[in-house]
């Protein structure tokens, strides 16, 4: 466990293993009025650090300061909104490789508001890059881990508060990651259904109820995609609801939907075999809303939130759906069958029907790893945005620039609503050839919302895990990425 605390010290009289500064525009800030030698080689390690985000240099004080090492970090040439997050997360590497259990970093001055969003930042680059998913591994002997963080700068109530929210959205996104690492036979349906279950807690129990429907239940109430999906496997499909009520008690909810494909070998329409095992992967959807579910029980959200996550493992056996089937979905619509490997829309096309006729809340948004289209479009840093609402998509906009989860607006309208239209059926779940995958996707969700509520489809297929084109980010370890928690927490925490 991680301790994080706030001290208000000079940081050349702070006693640490480390002492932590960030380094722009040829200064280190905070150290200043130091020793002559050691200031001579912090001016020598800044010119040869130059403006690379993230380059680290070490100098020994030689006990001529509280610190026994300064490790220098740089911001770049140009202070992003990830700087300090990135810095940050060279840090806390820096503390893993070596087995320094204790560091100090030093706040940079500046308003108010800047060092309250440098502190944020600081705080999610260290715990996020701290991750590392060793669950089975064998443990290693002697481990020395980080466990003592001091940050230095002013100790007052704000930069406290800041501290304890931000390391909660990173600890949720942590355990988003760990979720979705998870190994297919570790985690089928049932198995994320407890750790739903797992979220309520004796502090959050009063705020959070957890539901739970399966088979039997699934099919009475017509959840007609969700059930073809999952009935080729023996790991029942279940569709798992939490509900936090923080904010007033007929006030409609912000309802998040995520896909939860435990495994996914495409079904009858089965995938090729390289890369598959990384379809442990198609339940990243679900994994990021459990996340945000954990960290608004957890922050107390002044808003009613409610998680909805159809999980199913899509599996090719003789009591599979089939290409040229017809299904009835929840919406009472029907859906012509041309892929059984296009089933993430099935199953999200019914917990979006069911959430918009159940809570009439005031917005939908889903989290999906739906199609290979969107990497091709977009490569892996980037998701795909698809919104019937264009109110709804600049506020997300507006969070990705906070949280550096980025994203792009792809167009819907008719023509893309025309190319799901079925012959025999009232849409088919493919569109036409291999034109607009990820827009034909979203355009079949689209046809779930009845009644103009404000939606908004988030297809993170290239973005929910690392892979071979993924930018570099030391807060993105090997693996998944929690993509979108942090997103969706700050979309939320400004909700008027």
């Amino acid at each position: 466990m991680l301790s994080i605390k706030l001290q208000d010290i000079t940081p050349k009289t702070k006693k640490t293993q480390v002492l932590c500064a960030f380094v722009t525009q040829n200064t280190a800030a905070g150290l200043d009025g130091l020793d002559p030698q050691i200031m001579q080689e912090i001016k020598q390690s800044i010119k040869e650090m130059g403006d690379t985000l993230g380059k680290t240099s070490v100098i020994t004080t030689l006990n001529k300061l509280g610190a026994k090492k300064i490790l220098l970090v740089g911001l770049g040439k140009k202070i992003t909104n990830d700087s300090f997050r990135f810095a940050a997360g060279k840090i806390a590497l820096y503390a893993k490789n070596v087995g320094v259990t204790e560091i100090s970093i030093i706040i940079p001055k500046g308003s108010s508001a800047k060092q309250l969003l440098h502190t944020s930042q600081i705080i999610e680059g260290l715990k996020m890059s701290l991750f590392s998913f060793d669950v089975y591994k064998e443990p290693k002997k002697d481990a020395r881990k980080l466990s003592d963080v001091t940050l230095l700068g002013p100790n007052t109530p704000q930069i406290n508060k800041i501290i304890t929210h931000s390391s909660k959205v990173s600890d949720a996104v942590t355990f988003t990651k760990e979720i979705a690492n998870l190994p297919p036979n570790d985690c089928p349906p049932a198995k994320l259904a407890d750790i739903a279950k797992s979220i309520i807690t004796a502090k959050t129990k009063n705020s959070i109820k957890c539901t739970i429907i399966s088979k039997n239940e699934l099919k009475t109430k017509g959840f007609g995609g969700i059930t073809a999906v999952g009935q080729g496997s023996k790991n029942e499909p279940k569709l798992i609801i939490l509900e936090y009520n923080g904010g007033k008690l007929q006030e409609k909810p912000v309802v998040i939907v995520g896909k939860a494909v435990t495994f996914d070998t495409g079904g009858i329409s089965i995938k090729p075999g390289a890369k598959m095992d990384e379809m442990k992967f198609d339940k990243c959807g679900g994994c990021t809303v459990l996340g945000i579910m954990k960290a608004v029980s957890e922050l107390k959200i002044p808003q009613n939130i409610v998680g909805v996550i159809p999980s199913v493992e899509n599996m090719p056996s003789s009591s599979s759906y089939r290409p040229g089937d017809i299904i009835k979905l929840y919406s009472k619509k029907t859906a012509e069958i041309l892929n059984t490997d296009a089933e993430g829309r099935l199953i999200l096309a019914d917990a979006i029907s069911y959430a918009e006729q159940k809570y009439t809340p005031k917005a939908i948004i889903d989290f999906a790893t739906l199609t290979g289209a969107c990497i091709i479009a977009l490569g892996n840093n980037v998701a795909g945005m698809v919104t019937n609402n264009a109110q709804l998509a600049y506020k997300f906009k507006e969070s990705s620039r906070n949280t550096s989860e980025e994203i792009w607006q792809l167009p819907l309208n008719d023509d893309y609503i025309d190319m799901i239209k079925s012959n025999i059926a009232d849409i088919k779940n493919m569109g036409i050839d291999k034109a607009a995958g990820t827009i034909a996707a979203a355009a079949f969700l689209h046809q779930a919302i009845k009644n103009q509520t404000p939606w908004i489809h988030f297809d993170i297929a290239g973005v929910a895990w690392t892979q071979s084109a993924t930018k570099y980010k030391p807060y993105n370890p090997k693996g998944a990425t929690g993509f979108g928690v942090r997103l969706v927490l700050d979309y939320i925490s400004k909700i008027k």
